[in-house]
């Protein structure tokens, strides 16, 4: 399921850029920042450190590991992307005009499957309320099998039975 975008008033640099100047102590977008906003918000992919190095090397741009760390941090500080723990992995998305969706990842594959609810929205709103807690953000995740996996794994068993 592909999340329709939702209309933002500024580019994702420029957003970043604006929250640089409003930093205790004003800092200017340097161009390696600059090409690593560009990259990451040219595709909607979810990605953990690593492999967004590995793109970055195969794209020839010239990002240095600790740049990568620091602007990436500032990226979930500033909004832009969101930060998501799965087990001892840490997976990157963007945040910054897409709307709020849930995830499922499959233990199998490891695919993760985005999905919106309205009724998962009105529950946490509804519990939220009844506990006059005020939400800043939620991340659910679903683990389990994805259909795919699902399928291969009882077709599997068909043949272990016989």
């Amino acid at each position: 399921m592909v999340l329709p975008a939702v209309p933002v008033s500024q580019s994702p640099e420029s957003k970043f850029r604006e929250y640089l100047a409003t930093r205790p102590k004003s800092q200017r977008l340097t161009r390696p920042q600059r090409e690593l906003i560009q990259f990451i918000f040219a595709q909607h992919d979810h990605f953990d450190v690593n492999q967004l190095i590995r793109e970055l090397d195969r794209a020839e741009l010239q990002i240095s590991r600790p740049t990568v760390y620091r602007t990436l941090a500032k990226l979930v500080d500033a909004g832009l992307l969101r930060r998501i723990e799965v087990g001892s992995r840490t997976l990157y998305e963007h945040d910054y005009g897409y709307p709020q969706h849930e995830h499922m990842i499959c233990e199998v594959c490891k695919r993760m499957i985005e999905f919106q609810s309205e009724a998962i929205q009105n529950a946490l709103r509804d519990v939220c309320a009844h506990h006059q807690f005020h939400p800043s953000g939620h991340t659910l995740i679903v683990r389990g099998v994805c259909v795919d996996c699902n399928r291969a794994r009882s077709a599997k068993r068909r043949l272990d039975l016989i």
